[in-house]
């Protein structure tokens, strides 16, 4: 499959999962909504109830930009139609500027949610540089 096949499987997705590195080398898993445009891929920490926004996600990021976000697709019923698309990228948290607003703009274009109430948590954009996957 070719990366614009792989990016119209990652469009039809409404969740993924982040991994990011720790200081101590484990990886962090998190599930995650996103978007993304022809550059870059866009998350933020938003106003579901978590015990704070300065979350190890964002640490991780700041010690250690590379990161790879997961998609898949499973039917239990028809194999014929999973799929799985992998990015890696290296990703960068931002709390303020044209770069966090335009992640928002972004993700309040792909998910009504966020157009009613705005992430005001910081954002994680992700430069891709890599995008492989497998279809069925």
């Amino acid at each position: 499959m070719n990366e614009s096949e792989l990016l119209e499987l990652l469009g039809d997705a409404r969740v993924a999962t982040l991994a990011t590195i720790r200081a101590d080398g484990r990886v962090d898993l998190v599930p995650i909504t996103f978007a993304f445009d022809d550059r870059v891929l866009v998350t933020a920490i938003d106003h579901k109830k978590k015990s704070t926004i300065e979350l190890k996600r964002l640490d991780n990021i700041r010690q250690f930009p590379e990161v790879t976000l997961l998609v898949d697709h499973y039917d239990d019923q028809d194999w014929k139609q999973l799929w799985w698309v992998r990015v890696r990228g290296r990703a960068k948290v931002y709390e303020s500027g044209k770069d966090y607003e335009r992640a928002l703009d972004i993700l309040s274009d792909r998910y009504s949610q966020y157009r009613e109430i705005r992430p005001k948590g910081p954002a994680i954009v992700i430069e891709r540089t890599e995008v492989t996957g497998w279809k069925a």
